[in-house]
């Protein structure tokens, strides 16, 4: 297999460290997991078809330790199990020249991501293109100390990175909408979701739903991939 196969989905979860400990599920020729960021504002899944591989669910408690692994490979890949005693324990992957070992973690000790009880009604719905993706990454970078952005949408609908009632530096998008009604402005980690966009820039168009309750949600297809994330609102901003 193409070694970026797997790196791109493991950056779609990673989101530049921001998920390590996860439980990716083999099964059924697709791979999946899902997963809640370390401050717990952010939860998703990531499923990859067209998987070619044994059914198994195999820990990964450090990931950063797992990509480093798979820089040492080229782009052709193999991959294989190590079993014993029925428990998968590690896995073995090599290209023609090379070969790393990683060990796979005890699935118990990896926190099981909590499930949508309820998904609420998405009021405003923003349409997600290249050009945005492109923006938000650029104007979060230039930001670097803006925690948030958040979703205005008296008037017409913008998202501006680093929203206050004072003056301060900022960064303001004005966007094509699917639909919205008028809501309370509500705000998000910027980092978070610039992470979101730089892991799935490949997509040229997606939905990013906006719900008063103070819930996000965006889903990208790509290819072979379908990842969906679910943003939690942060404290109001000055």
């Amino acid at each position: 297999m193409n070694k970026s196969t797997l790196t791109r989905f493991i950056e779609k979860y990673h989101l530049g460290g921001n998920t390590s400990s996860v439980v990716l599920n083999s099964k059924d020729n697709s791979l999946s997991t899902r997963f809640v960021s370390r401050d717990k504002s952010l939860l998703g899944k990531v499923i990859l078809d067209n998987w070619t591989f044994e059914d198994v669910d195999m820990g990964v408690y450090d990931t950063d330790q797992f990509l480093r692994l798979l820089s040492v490979l080229s782009d052709d890949i193999q991959l294989r199990l190590n079993v014993i005693d029925n428990k998968a324990v590690s896995l073995m992957l090599s290209d023609n020249k090379a070969s790393v070992n990683f060990m796979l973690s005890d699935l118990s000790v990896i926190n099981k991501p909590p499930e949508m009880k309820r998904v609420p009604e998405f009021e405003v719905k923003i349409k997600v293109d290249t050009d945005f993706i492109k923006k938000f990454v650029v104007g979060k970078t230039a930001l670097q100390d803006t925690d948030t952005f958040t979703v205005l949408t008296n008037d017409d609908v913008k998202v501006v990175i680093g929203h206050s009632n004072i003056n301060t530096n900022r960064v303001t998008l004005p966007v094509e909408t699917e639909t919205y009604e008028e809501i309370e402005n509500v705000s998000f980690n910027a980092e978070l979701f610039k992470n979101v966009l730089i892991a799935n820039k490949e997509c040229e168009t997606a939905t990013l739903e906006i719900s008063s309750e103070g819930l996000a949600r965006i889903n990208f297809k790509i290819d072979n991939y379908d990842a969906t994330y679910y943003l939690v609102a942060v404290a109001d901003v000055d």
